[in-house]
């Protein structure tokens, strides 16, 4: 794929990278790289010559603002809900995400995540290399199991779909909750995320940051699920409401969580880290070289297909999926 413009077009990159996605643009195209996406680091000539950006941080309204010739912003992620993808649309400017390339790493992540959960396997561990299992016997039997559990799954997307066919591999039967039915589905589906609570005991969230669904995973929610409750997030922490969470897994309102995102990451609640029954990670579902390599691939591919002669992305999202490229 070749650029299609004669003095190719400078894309900026506010923030860190994957050296991959960097490596793959400046074959191509003249790099300008900055801190933050902040828009007074941006100089006069910065702003007149940026016609993209690719971006695994923060890319909001001011900063889009800031560039008056900005056409894409290929975001590094499937979530991107640090990018005003609304207000860029409104400007008609591209955004992309790397859907599908990651799905598969997240499902398997939030299964392992499930099972550390309910069968304290990172704790059993701790046990044997802690020297106890020698001084003190074998770790105790787990209260939790797989067997005879419900599975709720909030966010029916394509990792929503790829968890479901795991746990229903383990037997476990499967329900959902989504703004909308999904047509030709047939697991059982819930019009509200309490309706889904009450009806499971196992909670697997992949639901995205957004203004409907900020704390929507809250205390009436754990309450819902019961005593016998687990809790699984993959998706985004600002779903969650970490101050009821702590309270339900403190008081026993549930049994256990996985959680591998937090409402305001890397800081993550020392409650929450002192948790016996939290199994925790740093946001690392996808975090393997060979997924990461396929993210950065895809988000230099939009960008590479959006200045080559096709003009277009390959994964717009979809509040700029009308969006054009300008001739």
């Amino acid at each position: 794929m070749t650029v299609s413009n004669f003095e190719a077009p400078a894309i900026l990159i506010p923030g860190l990278m994957h050296p991959h996605v960097t490596e793959r643009l400046k074959s191509a195209f003249p790099l300008i790289h900055l801190a933050s996406g902040d828009p007074a680091l941006l100089t006069e000539e910065m702003k007149a010559e940026v016609r993209g950006i690719a971006s695994m941080g923060r890319v909001d309204a001011a900063f889009i603002d800031a560039l008056p010739n900005l056409e894409i912003i290929a975001n590094f992620g499937v979530g991107y809900d640090a990018v005003d993808a609304r207000h860029a649309g409104l400007r008609g400017i591209m955004v992309t995400n790397t859907p599908d390339v990651l799905t598969e790493e997240v499902a398997d992540t939030a299964v392992g995540l499930l099972i550390n959960a309910v069968r304290e396997l990172p704790r059993a561990e701790a046990w044997l290399r802690d020297g106890r299992w020698v001084g003190e016997g074998g770790y105790r039997l787990t209260p939790g199991t797989l067997r005879g559990r419900r599975v709720g799954i909030l966010g029916m997307g394509r990792i929503g779909l790829a968890i479901a066919r795991r746990l229903e591999a383990f037997g476990l039967p499967v329900a959902y909750h989504n703004r909308r039915r999904v047509e030709g589905l047939a697991y059982d589906y819930y019009p509200t995320l309490k309706e889904l609570a009450v009806a499971v005991d196992t909670l697997v969230s992949v639901a995205p940051a957004t203004p409907q669904t900020e704390k929507i995973v809250n205390a009436g929610i754990f309450a819902a699920l019961g005593a016998n409750g687990v809790f699984v997030n993959v998706g985004r922490g600002a779903t969650v409401d970490e101050a009821a969470l702590v309270d339900a897994l403190s008081n026993g309102t549930i049994l256990a969580a996985g959680l591998d995102v937090f409402a305001d990451e890397p800081n993550v609640p020392q409650a929450l880290i002192n948790l016996p029954n939290a199994s925790l990670l740093p946001h690392v579902a996808s975090a393997t070289v060979h997924t990461r390599q396929a993210m950065a691939d895809l988000a230099a591919d939009n960008i590479f297909a959006w200045f080559s002669d096709q003009r277009r992305a390959l994964t717009p999202v979809p509040e700029t999926a009308e969006v054009t490229a300008k001739i």
